[in-house]
């Protein structure tokens, strides 16, 4: 009888820990899954924001050249990501050369899986979001076409390189620990270069200064336009898992 007790002791105690063994598996498919899923929400959130820039733009300039900012910001989307699909990705996750660039996957040669997929596009629309910061500082100012060719530039060299040295766990910044926040000096801030040098070169819209050297103002043509535009902006996701650490980067970035 007290043989028969132990037996059953120990039976019990076996199917405890055979159902926590059967139940540790789906929790982990189950977070994998949730981070797929958030990965494409807010890939899905940054491609959006380039609805945002082009209110934005389009509110902040004259009606006359409303159509051609949204042309510009509709345009360097897919000038970008086509450019980013070739070569830029490769050159910023690619088996790294001196931790200055990378130089494998080329066309996502060698990206089967579906996470390389999932992050690729997340990349692919942070790569429009620096190219299109451009178009706000030479608005009114660039011509269609050198502008596409800027984009080009940018989704191909200038984006890609940087975020090589500070993204690739294999780049001379990231070896030196070095962080970037949310994308501000990878994505925001090589924008924002590219834009002021691009501003400097080109000057000031016609009309806007006179020869004494004072400003004239010239209102945009929306200004309801210009603030949606920049609250919808604002709405992105940076971090690639749907975990704890989710919201207090959220609440971080508002702030």
């Amino acid at each position: 009888m007290r043989a028969s007790r132990i037996w059953l002791f120990f039976a019990v105690l076996m199917m405890l820990n055979s159902s926590q063994l059967f139940a540790a598996a789906p929790t982990m498919a189950t977070q994998e899954n949730l981070n797929f899923v958030w990965i494409i929400t807010a890939a899905a959130l940054v491609f959006f924001m380039q609805a945002g820039f082009s209110a934005l733009e389009s509110g902040l300039v004259r009606a006359k050249n409303s159509i051609n900012v949204s042309l510009k910001n509709f345009s360097d989307l897919i000038f970008s990501m086509v450019t980013f699909f070739i070569v830029g990705f490769a050159f910023m996750f690619g088996t790294s050369e001196s931790g200055l660039i990378g130089m494998s996957g080329f066309f996502l040669d060698g990206k089967t899986q579906p996470y390389d997929y999932a992050y690729f596009i997340f990349q692919a629309v942070f790569a429009g979001t620096a190219a299109t910061i451009v178009s706000g500082a030479v608005a009114e100012r660039m011509k269609f076409e050198a502008y596409l060719i800027s984009t080009v530039v940018i989704s191909a060299i200038i984006y890609p390189i940087y975020g090589h040295w500070a993204w690739s766990s294999e780049g001379w910044l990231a070896g030196m620990k070095f962080v970037d926040f949310a994308g501000s000096s990878v994505v925001h801030s090589v924008g924002g270069w590219v834009g002021l040098a691009g501003a400097i070169i080109l000057g000031g819209r016609i009309g806007k200064f006179n020869a004494d050297g004072s400003a004239n103002e010239i209102p945009g043509s929306s200004m309801p336009m210009a603030v949606l535009g920049h609250l919808y902006s604002g709405l992105a996701g940076s971090v690639l898992t749907a975990e704890a650490p989710l919201s207090e980067t959220a609440v971080s970035q508002r702030l």
